[in-house]
């Protein structure tokens, strides 16, 4: 066997054996240097400890949740209607793009934000989590489209692999600057015995800047070679009516759709449970550290040992998929998330905390990767764009609810007792799993099979 074809024969195990399915999972490589750095590991600690150094510290929280759940309401609000009208008129690409540069300038404004700049650096973070997420969407529509039949379980972890792999590479070499800043030539940073100065946040500060760099650069692939899926007109459509009239009756038909694919629905509520805590973990792990004064530095690294974790253990999982079956190995994710919700509950060293998030690294990317590609195997490829808007809609309604909770504990716990707002996630993953095992896999597929076949 030749070394061309051992590569080959990989890519294709890895379904990355074609320029479009490479060029889609690349965005996963794109993105996840926000989701890394800004969501999970450096904005969160520059906000806590610099940029509202000088609040109480129950007023950065209520700010810092703020923030977060407003985006997320934002965009809970308008997926459904720009999904319906993505499929209506053929753009899911033109309006992932606009979400995408939404993202990209708010993202890189982060770098003038220094201390004091509460009210625009929550400003910015809000609208980038805003622009993220609507490209999320459009970008999820694009994989049952993209994906050769049968492999959207390979595609999407291989997709999530890719993700840790990149966010992981650029948080490297953000740690590396951001400790050693003379070796870059960053020597006012280093010489800088105010840290949060505008010279002694520097490196911070470009390290915000590189995300919306590399997710920019990176996007490019699947703007230039992703095909536009062909739009699908429903039997009572014309080419030329009101597209938001249209949008808007296409977002009533697919809620009222909903009761003919039961089991698409069933995995979008258990998603939208155990989601919910995976995300709040996620989003809650650096800030909950810095509250009890981890080494910023312990903090980010074991958030970059999750990145490279990650990768084989997503991948492993697709394969545990094939042996299991799908709804099986994401059970068993979100059963190990229970186990680690537990033990966080009793983490007080660093050491702690990088053991849990070595755990998390384990589970996390798998049982999201074939979450997305479960219920992409249970709806019709035209309605798409409308059903992954509708299920990233409940994907950010279970952000809000897990971060929000999270945040009304610590409100009213005693100062010093922080750890009993972790138990707060529990609930989210047990309900989720008892959805979930309600989940008639074979007859979702089914269905969807003869929605298509039906719309020709």
């Amino acid at each position: 066997m030749t070394e061309r074809t051992s590569r080959v024969g990989l890519l294709e195990k890895l379904c990355l054996h074609t320029p479009e399915t490479r060029a889609w999972a690349l965005y996963d490589w794109a993105n996840s240097a926000f989701v890394t750095t800004v969501i999970a590991a450096v904005f969160p600690i520059y906000y806590r400890n610099v940029i509202a150094h000088d609040l109480p510290s129950r007023a950065a929280d209520q700010g810092y949740s703020l923030a977060t759940t407003l985006s997320l309401v934002a965009i809970a609000l308008v997926a459904p209607l720009l999904g319906a009208l993505g499929d209506y008129r053929g753009v899911r690409k033109r309006l992932l793009a606009c979400f995408l540069v939404l993202a990209l300038g708010s993202t890189a404004g982060l770098f003038f934000v220094g201390r004091g700049d509460v009210y625009m650096a929550l400003t910015l973070f809000g609208l980038a989590n805003i622009g993220a997420a609507g490209s999320f969407v459009f970008y999820d529509s694009l994989l049952p489209h993209v994906s050769p039949p049968g492999r959207q379980d390979a595609l999407s972890t291989s997709g999530y692999a890719l993700g840790y792999l990149g966010g992981g590479l650029l948080l490297c070499v953000q740690l590396a600057w951001m400790m050693k800043p003379e070796l870059f030539g960053m020597n006012a940073a280093a010489e800088a015995t105010d840290k949060t100065s505008s010279a002694g946040t520097f490196p911070v500060r470009l390290a915000l800047l590189s995300v919306a760099i590399w997710w920019g650069l990176f996007s490019i692939p699947l703007l230039r070679n992703v095909p536009e899926p062909p739009r699908a007109l429903d039997p009572h459509e014309q080419p030329g009516e009101a597209a938001l009239a249209v949008a808007f009756r296409r977002m009533k038909g697919t809620l009222r759709d909903l009761r003919g694919f039961r089991n698409a629905f069933l995995m979008m509520i258990a998603f939208l449970l155990y989601n919910d805590g995976i995300s709040t973990i996620i989003r809650m792990a650096a800030y909950l550290a810095a509250s009890r004064k981890f080494d910023p530095t312990v903090t980010i690294g074991a958030i970059l040992a999750v990145q490279f974790v990650g990768v084989p253990f997503a991948i492993l999982f697709a394969r545990l998929s094939a042996k299991v079956g799908i709804k099986c190995a994401i059970s068993i994710g979100v059963t190990l998330y229970i186990g680690i919700t537990v033990l966080a509950f009793w983490m007080s060293t660093e050491a702690h905390f990088i053991a849990l998030a070595v755990a998390v690294g384990m589970v996390q990317g798998g049982t999201q990767a074939l979450s997305r590609s479960l219920f992409a195997s249970m709806i019709p490829k035209q309605k798409s764009g409308e059903f992954f808007a509708l299920f990233g809609v409940l994907e950010k309604f279970a952000g809000i609810a897990g971060p929000a909770l999270f945040f009304l504990a610590v409100s009213v716990l005693p100062e010093g007792r922080t750890e009993m707002a972790i138990l707060t996630i529990l609930p989210f993953f047990v309900l989720g799993l008892i959805v979930l095992s309600r989940v008639n896999v074979a007859q979702g597929r089914r269905i969807a099979l003869e929605a298509e076949l039906k719309a020709g």
